[in-house]
């Protein structure tokens, strides 16, 4: 008997990416039924209509819903993947314009931005969740890669939901470094480590031999252009900061420069891409969704649920609960770091130490998403103001008072928490 998976935010432009992953994974991914739910009619329609003729051109013989009704899409759903942003890009646009008033990065993942984001997300999530538990399939799923992931993560397990997070930053390095070697990315194996959107590339095996020594002594310009930093800083480190590490490194220089928001630039391609999906006659992907952002997202989705259902123990990253992985954070710390996946769920690898110049700023980053979860959960002000205060990004105690008073204020539809029915501004 086949699956029933629910994508939980159907009407995104992703999911079309989404539903090829699958398919191209029928030997290990058996889907009777796909359930595309969202809030928003016309996008569903929309976008559930050229997931509908990829399926079709494909001779998928299963059966594809959607709905508006979340009981609906999730009922007997073996796979419930969550990919949604609540208050949608005019969210993603306070996120990074509101905090640089303050001297701030802004961004939809990190620092204040991201803090916002996470008070709006965690509670619909775990809402979600409960509704899972409840009227899923018995051991059911939950796949979320919705931002941020390490945060909503956290919240997930430590409310022991059966969840394993995911993002693209790892298949996206793996799929260069493969491109670079001449190699299958099957044969390249990363010791990927850290938090979600804070991690290191410490070792790059291409068949089981560690390449990354050889770039730094070597071709390290290959990596500083492939992160968008400075060859010293590469050097420095031994390792490969991911891209999100630059609001770390070269907080200044961002603050610095001027920019349109990246909410505005996508909220033009996702218009293209919606205009793009609604002709009849398409019935695969168009190029233009590369543009889009979250490169190999849906790969990674697909390839981890049919890992999950198929039970092949094969290695991905993802986002885990530590439990010793890295000894410098607590066992119920979620982190991002390869894992073996199979029908338990995704069981991370051990890993060295962190070295201290990594280690210091992973432990400030973990506490701040400790309290972020708590503020997301409780709606506690306090708690909330804590939380920016241990914000490697923020920190500041007359600034974050103001700041927070600002960010929820601009977020109050989307807090009921923190603004209670009835309770006055």
């Amino acid at each position: 008997m086949g699956l029933k998976i629910a994508v939980v935010g159907g009407g995104s432009t992703y999911t079309p990416e989404l539903v090829e992953g699958f398919i191209t994974r029928q030997d290990r991914l058996p889907v009777d039924e796909l359930a595309l739910l969202d809030i928003d009619r016309e996008r569903l329609e929309v976008v559930g209509g050229l997931a509908g003729r990829i399926l079709a051109k494909r001779g998928w013989p299963g059966r594809l819903t959607m709905t508006l009704d979340r009981e609906a899409a999730i009922d007997g759903a073996d796979f419930v993947v969550v990919q949604l942003r609540v208050g949608g890009q005019a969210a993603r646009f306070l996120d990074e314009t509101l905090p640089p008033r303050f001297g701030y990065v802004g961004q939809e993942t990190t620092g204040a931005g991201g803090f916002a984001k996470a008070l709006r997300t965690v509670p619909v999530v775990l809402e979600l969740a409960e509704l899972v538990g409840r009227r899923g399939a018995r051991a059911a799923w939950i796949v979320n890669f919705t931002n941020p992931v390490g945060i909503v993560t956290q919240a997930l397990l430590d409310e022991e939901h059966r969840a394993v997070g995911l993002c693209n930053v790892a298949i996206g390095f793996q799929r260069r470094f493969a491109a670079h070697f001449g190699v299958e990315p099957e044969r390249v194996q990363l010791e990927h480590v850290g938090l979600n959107h804070l991690t290191w590339v410490r070792a790059i095996r291409v068949n089981g031999v560690d390449r990354l020594p050889e770039l730094l002594d070597g071709d390290v310009q290959l990596l500083a252009d492939m992160v968008s930093m400075p060859v010293g800083l590469i050097r420095a480190l031994r390792a490969v900061p991911s891209y999100y590490l630059h609001y770390y490194y070269q907080t200044r220089q961002i603050l610095s420069e001027k920019r349109t928001s990246r909410a505005e630039d996508v909220m033009a391609i996702e218009q293209q891409l919606l205009d793009l999906y609604r002709d009849p006659n398409l019935a695969e992907k168009p190029k233009l969704l590369e543009q889009r952002g979250g490169a190999f997202y849906s790969e990674a989705a697909a390839q981890l649920i049919a890992s999950l259902h198929a039970g092949t123990g094969d290695i991905q990253v993802a986002n885990v609960r530590n439990n010793g992985a890295l000894p410098d954070l607590p066992a119920n710390a979620v982190v991002e770091v390869p894992a073996r996946v199979d029908r338990d769920g995704a069981t991370p690898l051990s890993f060295a130490p962190l070295a201290p110049e990594l280690r210091g700023l992973v432990q400030e980053a973990k506490a701040y998403e400790e309290l972020a979860v708590q503020a997301a959960t409780t709606g506690d002000r306090t708690v909330a103001l804590r939380a920016l205060l241990a914000n490697p990004l923020v920190g500041q105690y007359a600034d974050a008072e103001k700041l927070l008073a600002e960010l929820l204020e601009a977020n109050r539809a989307n807090l009921p928490r923190f603004f209670p029915a009835g309770q006055r501004p």
